[in-house]
């Protein structure tokens, strides 16, 4: 199990408001995988983010479902910079483009 295979994981959470994945939204900062120790640190769209509780779970949840061999997964939220429409991705872009999407 590598970073690679981490974030090709978390390709699977869907923001469910905006139609990307958290990893082409630009909402991971950090992954750190030792032993069998997983942390993963991201952020939201915004601090005050209503489904803040779903997407942490959904996140935990998938990241236990491709890597039941870790013995420990844990996520942090760090909002110290804000995120903006830069940190999208170019594909995350392209896609959102061929949904009507200005950006």
């Amino acid at each position: 199990m590598t970073e690679i295979d981490v974030v090709n994981a978390l390709k699977d959470v869907y923001d469910p408001e905006i139609p990307l994945n958290i990893v082409d939204l630009g909402l991971v900062k950090k992954i750190d995988l030792k032993d069998k120790k997983l942390k993963v640190v991201m952020t939201l769209t915004t601090p005050q983010c209503p489904l803040e509780k779903y997407i942490l779970r959904t996140v935990i949840k998938t990241l236990h479902r491709h890597f039941p061999q870790l013995d420990e997964i844990s996520v942090n939220f760090d909002f110290s910079e804000p995120w903006n429409t830069e940190k999208i991705s170019v594909e995350g872009k392209e896609k959102l483009r061929k949904l009507g999407w200005n950006i």
